[in-house]
């Protein structure tokens, strides 16, 4: 009886946590040092300026090929900061981070040097159409990309859910 529980427990948690990697997000929110929280809409994103990105070769943390997406379109992460007030001044942007969490809680960090003072943030993503399928029909609705990573699974993100902005202490 002892072990039919604990092996309920398990399926119990493991499908939990399989709803909870699958919670397909519409918007997403903007937090921390800004002056006034928002939040960015699947409408609101159409209102920027869309590019074409190309394909990927989606690797794991080995370098090991996983899968790939083609024709990929998308919106510069940057952009859409860029219309977020800081609670910060200039001096501060290089204490500056961004952590951008899945619905599922997993979380990718960019620093406020990498997106606005590199080549990085030229290739910063959210995905709004990916194999000819639009974003707000895909099963992870709203995904980030950072096209320049040498292994490209680590920062794609599923299901944004939340951006904090943060200052490193």
């Amino acid at each position: 009886m002892k072990k039919i529980l604990i092996l309920f427990l398990l399926c119990s948690a493991t499908a939990t946590f399989a709803q909870q990697t699958n919670t397909q997000t519409h918007e997403f929110a903007i937090t921390g040092k800004v002056k006034i929280g928002s939040i960015i809409t699947m409408d609101s994103l159409n209102s920027y300026p869309l590019k074409t990105i190309g394909n990927i070769k989606v690797t794991d943390h080995t370098g090991a090929f996983k899968h790939q997406d083609d024709q990929l379109k998308g919106i510069l992460l940057k952009d859409i900061l860029n219309h977020s007030q800081w609670l910060l001044t200039p001096h501060l942007f290089s204490s500056m981070y961004f952590t951008c969490v899945g619905a599922d809680g997993y979380k990718v960090v960019y620093s406020w040097n990498e997106l606005f003072n590199t080549e990085i943030g030229d290739n910063v993503y959210i995905v709004m159409e990916k194999n000819g399928i639009k974003a707000d029909q895909l099963t992870s609705s709203i995904q980030m990309v950072s096209m320049l990573d040498y292994k490209t699974g680590r920062r794609y993100l599923h299901n944004l859910d939340k951006i904090v902005v943060s200052i490193a202490e």
